[in-house]
């Protein structure tokens, strides 16, 4: 996901990994960031402690570039059905 969102926008990915044990350290909290795992844009925390949807990070960067949202490729069951 992150590579192809990358590609899509130019922007800066930075992944940050660290062993489960570290982020419950007093020199992370110090840091002032989410609970891992956690996704932010920016200065804005998408999710924290959960997964979250491709749209929702993907709606956040284009907020953050001034972009419109993009269109959802996904449909609802009952559209998918009708053909709509």
């Amino acid at each position: 996901m992150m590579p192809r969102l990358g590609k899509t926008y130019e922007i800066e990915i930075e992944v940050t990994s660290k062993p489960k044990a570290e982020y419950g350290t007093d020199e992370y909290y110090e840091l002032d960031l989410p609970v891992a795992p956690a996704i932010m844009v920016g200065d804005v925390i998408v999710t924290e402690g959960k997964d979250v949807e491709d749209t929702e990070i993907e709606n956040e960067i284009c907020r953050q570039l001034g972009l419109p949202a993009p269109e959802s490729g996904k449909k609802g069951i009952i559209n998918r059905l009708l053909g709509r």
